[in-house]
């Protein structure tokens, strides 16, 4: 009997947080419409592709060879060609104001010391302000470079002694992409998009609302009725955790349907990983609401905890990169786990054997934040 009474009073204030979230159409909107923009916003702006890259060109030499060299490079789908330079200050001061990332001064002799079969160098100017973004450039300049030596050679060979071309060695990598054969950096990033929709929407939608019956004066209303605690937080996560399976189905839906980032996995370790992972951010946003007396203050205290959260997940840098100490403590952080575990859903198709790790790790999470947090919260009203 009184379990059933617990019942009535958790469906009440259930139905109460529906009431009060959905009957005003901006939160409606704020709901569902900010997560799916942020999904296309970061899908196609979240990418490590360096593509179109602004190039100037100086040729002193003005040859035939001169010229193949530079039509290798804006030929290409890497670069874009900018400018035609008459001087070298023209190349410095494009630089300077960011009209172009990179620059060829091709010096006079170029076509003549290949012709003689000597060495033939050619200065290239990098604007490195965007380390990773100049690193990958720099790559495709000499991929380029190589193919255009390559050519030449063979080219030369062909015309002064083509009875050598049978015998002349070359080495060829076979390359076979696996999990994304494509090299699309979407496939990487739209995954890792889902859990950091996820994050900041379930964890600033809980906190936002216990914090909003703090600051208007609602909660020492509700506290004096005759639900217990326990109900009272119950009904209270319970809507959230309800629209965070909602909106994550909805976001996975998006990156299968609108990217085309294949799903290879299992729906069940899908499910079981992001279920888990919304409720450690219900956890999280319970707790920003016991420090918090009014919503500017969770807004603020979220931001503490999102951004150290992203930056450590593995979303845009490799955890392999970050010094020692910091990979360590990425095994702290919750969206670390999902990261990984959405992404190899979704590329590679493992099941739980492989990610139980993963999925432990965020029951274990959940747990954890979501007992800290009622403790917290229980003290918090005392």
């Amino acid at each position: 009997m009184r379990f059933l009474s617990s019942l009535r009073r958790i469906g009440h204030m259930v139905r109460k947080e529906f009431i009060q979230t959905l009957r005003d159409p901006h939160t409606r909107l704020l709901l569902f419409g900010p997560p799916l923009i942020q999904m296309v916003v970061f899908g196609y702006a979240a990418t490590l592709d360096v593509r179109h890259v602004a190039l100037a060109v100086l040729d002193l030499d003005n040859t035939q060879e001169s010229r193949e060299l530079a039509s290798h490079f804006t030929a290409s789908r890497y670069f874009s060609l900018n400018k035609y330079a008459a001087r070298r200050e023209e190349l410095r001061e494009g630089l300077d104001r960011g009209d172009f990332l990179a620059a060829l001064e091709i010096d006079s002799g170029f076509a003549q010391r290949l012709r003689n079969g000597q060495g033939a160098s050619v200065q290239v100017l990098m604007d490195c302000s965007n380390s990773n973004t100049a690193l990958v450039a720099l790559g495709y300049l000499n991929q380029i470079g190589a193919q255009f030596s390559r050519d030449y050679q063979l080219d030369r060979l062909r015309r002064t002694a083509p009875q050598r071309m049978s015998s002349f060695p070359q080495a060829d990598l076979e390359i076979r992409p696996w999990f994304n054969e494509g090299l699309e950096s979407q496939w990487y990033f739209v995954p890792g998009v889902i859990g950091n929709v996820m994050l900041i929407l379930v964890m600033m939608l809980t906190a936002f609302a216990v914090v909003r019956e703090r600051e208007i004066g609602t909660l020492e209303q509700i506290m004096v009725t005759p639900i217990r605690r326990w109900e009272f937080i119950l009904g209270k996560t319970i809507p959230f955790f309800l629209v965070g399976c909602f909106d994550a189905t909805i976001i996975a839906l998006v990156g299968t349907w609108w990217f085309g980032v294949p799903f290879r996995g299992n729906l069940g370790v899908l499910a079981a990983g992001l279920v888990s992972f919304i409720l450690a951010g219900l956890g999280l946003g319970l707790f920003l609401s016991t420090v918090s007396a009014t919503q500017q203050q969770a807004m603020i205290a979220s931001f503490f905890f999102i951004m150290p959260m992203i930056t450590l997940s593995g979303f845009g840098t490799p955890i392999g990169s970050m010094p020692p100490l910091l990979q360590k403590i990425t095994y702290a952080n919750p969206l670390r786990h999902v990261m990984v575990l959405l992404r190899a859903v979704y590329l590679k198709g493992v099941g739980f054997d492989v990610l139980w790790p993963q999925i432990a790790a965020l029951v274990g999470f959940a747990v954890l934040l979501l007992g800290v947090s009622v403790l917290r919260f229980h003290k918090s009203l005392d």
